[in-house]
């Protein structure tokens, strides 16, 4: 895990709908960036709609939510309009920036050895660095979660 403090390590990503994405735009905000291993499984989308339900607290808070993954875009697209997500899903297909933030490797499941992505948050103040960092986070009322240590943070709506 990238420890707090540290510089967010910058990115530009395809969205669902194959529009570039940069951390770097969103410079002077927080942004959440929570990392998910795949798309439409029950974990990954518990955990998408736990954002989509409190996302009018994110926003109401200037915060943006990015989803990423390491699915082709059209995978993301197709998850994002199944569920109604309100935020961008972005397409780490290589796992290059999960592998910057610590959050793609070598996992283990059914007696099976592969690359994926972890599920870890980060939340990235205005000046670039880490505020908050959550590895192998629970799905469930996780975005909750980052909106309450926000608050604590004194971003409030």
């Amino acid at each position: 895990m990238l420890d707090q403090g540290a510089p967010a390590p910058n990115f530009e990503l395809p969205d669902q709908y194959g529009e570039r994405a940069s951390l770097a735009d969103h410079r002077g905000e927080y942004v959440v960036v929570y990392f998910y291993p795949r798309a439409d499984t029950p974990g990954c989308t518990t955990e998408a709609c736990g954002f989509r339900d409190v996302y009018d607290e994110f926003e109401a808070r200037g915060v943006t939510v990015f989803g990423i993954s390491d699915d082709p875009v059209s995978d993301l697209a197709d998850f994002a309009d199944d569920y109604d997500l309100p935020f961008r899903l972005l397409s780490d297909e290589d796992g290059a920036v999960a592998s910057a933030y610590d959050s793609y490797g070598e996992k283990n499941m059914f007696g099976n050895t592969f690359d994926g992505v972890f599920r870890n948050t980060y939340v990235v103040d205005p000046e670039g660095e880490i505020a908050l960092a959550y590895e192998g986070v629970s799905p469930e009322d996780h975005a909750v979660e980052i909106l309450d240590d926000l608050a604590d943070l004194g971003v409030d709506a």
